[in-house]
C-alpha cells in the first residue's frame, strides 16, 4: 500500500469516527431530557397504568358475576317450559274423583306432582304467593278487578294461574284478580 493510499484510508477512518461521535452526541442529547418533562411523562404513564389496571379488575368482576348468573339461571328456560305441565297436573288434581279407581289415579297424579315440585324447588324454583298479598306488577298479572269490601284495595283476591320464580327472577307472573 502506498503512502497516499494509507493517508486516504486514515482520513476515511477519521471521518467515519467523527460521524459516529457526532451521532452519539446527538443521541445523548435526545436521551437527556428535562427532569420536569420526565416527571410529567412518568405521571401520565402511571395514570394510564392505573386506569388499565382498574378496567381489568372491573372486567374480571363483571365476568365473574355473569358466570354466576349463568350458572344460577341456566335452568330457567327448561323450568318455563315445564310450567304448562304443572298447570295440567293442578287441573287434574282439582277434578272430582267419584269412583275408587279414579281416586287411585288422582293419588298417583298427586304423588308425581309433589315429586316434580320437590325437584324443581331443589333447583331453586318457588311458587309466588299471591292470594291476600298486595298487588305487585312485577310478580302478578292482573286480568280482572272485582269489588270486594272485605279486603283492602289493590289486594289479590284470587289466583287464576300460579306464578313461579327461579331464585330472585320471575319465570312467570301469577295471573290474578285484584280488588278495587
Amino acid at each position: 500500500m502506498t503512502e497516499q493510499e494509507t493517508k486516504d484510508l486514515e482520513e476515511e477512518v477519521n471521518t467515519e469516527a467523527q460521524e459516529d461521535i457526532t451521532e452519539q452526541e446527538e443521541t445523548e442529547e435526545t436521551i437527556v431530557k428535562d427532569p420536569e418533562q420526565l416527571a410529567t411523562e412518568l405521571a401520565d404513564l402511571n395514570q394510564r397504568f392505573l386506569r388499565v389496571a382498574a378496567d381489568f379488575e372491573n372486567y374480571k368482576r363483571r365476568t365473574a358475576l355473569e358466570k354466576d348468573d349463568l350458572l344460577k339461571y341456566s335452568n330457567a328456560k327448561l323450568m318455563g317450559e315445564l310450567l304448562p305441565v304443572l298447570d295440567t297436573f293442578q287441573l287434574a288434581l282439582k277434578s272430582p274423583g267419584e269412583s275408587a279407581e279414579t281416586q287411585n289415579v288422582i293419588k298417583g297424579v298427586e304423588m308425581i306432582y309433589r315429586q316434580m315440585m320437590q325437584v324443581l324447588e331443589q333447583a331453586g324454583m318457588s311458587k309466588i304467593e299471591a292470594v291476600g298479598q298486595h298487588f305487585d306488577p312485577n310478580l302478578h298479572e292482573a286480568i280482572m278487578q272485582v269489588e270486594d269490601d272485605t279486603v283492602p284495595e289493590e289486594t289479590v283476591v284470587e289466583e287464576l294461574r300460579a306464578g313461579y320464580m327461579l331464585r330472585e327472577r320471575v319465570i312467570r307472573p301469577s295471573m290474578v284478580k285484584v280488588s278495587k
